[in-house]
């Protein structure tokens, strides 16, 4: 299985913690790196999760004036590495599709997670996540049944 490096912000680490399937990002993902805001927002630091901090202090603050502290770090994070970064956040995945960097959310993991054949199914885990108030659109979630083969 390849792994893929990453950057996470805090919704994915959230919604997955409530499902108790935070095991599907160190599985999916190496290094798995999250920034100071990030940790200290979730609560915890997982011992697979690699706490790094942004360098570009200017690019952080300019970026807290659009979106939270996590997300500003996470963003900054991921562009000085050059990395995936995981974020649910439209505002932040918008942030940071603009500056170039590759972004992925909570769902799109699932789906990953689905073809690796890491769980059986997506639907029992999108219906885990939206009754512990995971927001999910309707648009995305038939766009990730459809991808991992569970439409119809």
């Amino acid at each position: 299985m390849v792994k893929i490096p990453a950057v996470l912000d805090c919704a994915c680490l959230i919604g997955l913690e409530r499902i108790g399937r935070l095991d599907l990002l160190s599985a999916l993902l190496e290094p798995v790196i999250a920034p100071p805001a990030v940790v200290q927002e979730f609560g915890s630091r997982p011992d697979w999760i690699t706490e790094v901090t942004p360098s570009d202090r200017g690019m952080v603050a300019a970026l807290r004036l659009i979106v939270d502290p996590g997300e500003a770090e996470a963003i900054t994070l991921a562009y000085e590495k050059g990395v995936r970064l995981i974020i649910d956040d439209l505002k932040g995945r918008l942030v940071a599709q603009r500056l170039g960097i590759a972004v992925t959310g909570t769902v799109g993991l699932i789906v990953k997670a689905k073809a690796q054949g890491l769980v059986v199914a997506v639907t029992p885990l999108l219906d885990a996540l939206e009754a512990r108030q995971f927001r999910i659109s309707n648009t995305l979630r038939a766009e990730a049944l459809r991808l991992a083969g569970e439409l119809g």
